[in-house]
């Protein structure tokens, strides 16, 4: 079992923000300033190239730590932020780069680089969540739930699926080719966001995943616009569907 070091502290209007490593993998969690009761906690994952403190990652965690009293962790992928990339890393990180300047497909690039992240990165969150669940605060029988789009789907489907202690997960934006059978194993409450005019996800490969998800409990989100246009109210509703399902009255206008 990999031991749980906090490595730096900080805090700033309500919100705790600890750094920590947990295997020599770097990740953080945000908490709230007061209260020492047992909180649900929501594990979160960045998009790719991005990082662990990414300000869409430190958005995220504030609302769901001053505005609902969760505690958020974030670790960063592999090959991302504070982890070195490997020379496989380097290498299709390069050709993702010629396609896009050629203007070709993302998906036959992406999705295979993805898969490789998330079978690395699945068992690095496993430890980092039995390391987590030590702490007073968290405790091992309280709700867990998982937010991530993008990467963060790529890595949270397959996650969630092997992972019963997570209870309900917000997704969206990813290709269906590598996560489609995985999809098929997931039971619990799924909201998903989508674009639906993408440029690099075409709309039929995101409804394709979302369909594959064989939760009784689902929901799709399908936003006008391109990649990048996904509006900043997806993640408050996300915030609202996983303060529904772990635990905590939501309290915002619906």
């Amino acid at each position: 079992m990999h031991s749980q070091r906090f490595t730096a502290e900080s805090s700033s209007d309500g919100m705790v923000e600890r750094d920590f490593t947990v295997g020599g993998v770097p990740g953080v969690l945000w908490s709230p300033a007061s209260g020492t009761e047992p909180a649900p906690l929501v594990l979160m994952g960045h998009g790719g190239g991005h990082h662990k403190k990414h300000p869409a990652m430190a958005g995220r965690a504030r609302l769901l730590v001053t505005g609902r009293g969760f505690h958020v962790a974030v670790i960063d992928a592999p090959g991302h932020g504070d982890r070195p990339r490997s020379a496989q890393d380097e290498r299709d990180v390069a050709e993702l780069r010629r396609a896009q300047a050629a203007g070709a497909p993302e998906g036959p690039i992406v999705v295979p680089y993805n898969a490789r992240l998330a079978e690395l990165a699945v068992p690095e969150w496993q430890a980092t969540l039995d390391a987590l669940q030590e702490l007073p605060e968290i405790g091992a029988d309280g709700p867990v739930g998982y937010f991530g789009i993008g990467l963060g789907t790529a890595i949270g489907v397959p996650l969630v699926a092997a992972e019963p202690r997570i209870t309900a997960a917000a997704f969206g934006m990813n290709w269906p080719d590598a996560l489609f059978e995985t999809a098929k194993r997931i039971t619990v409450p799924i909201e998903f966001a989508m674009q639906w005019d993408d440029e690099r996800i075409p709309r039929e490969a995101a409804l394709a995943l979302f369909d594959a998800f064989a939760s009784t409990e689902k929901t799709l989100h399908a936003n006008a616009g391109k990649h990048f246009d996904m509006p900043r109210f997806e993640a408050d509703s996300a915030v609202r569907f996983l303060a529904r399902h772990l635990g905590r009255p939501v309290t915002s206008p619906a």
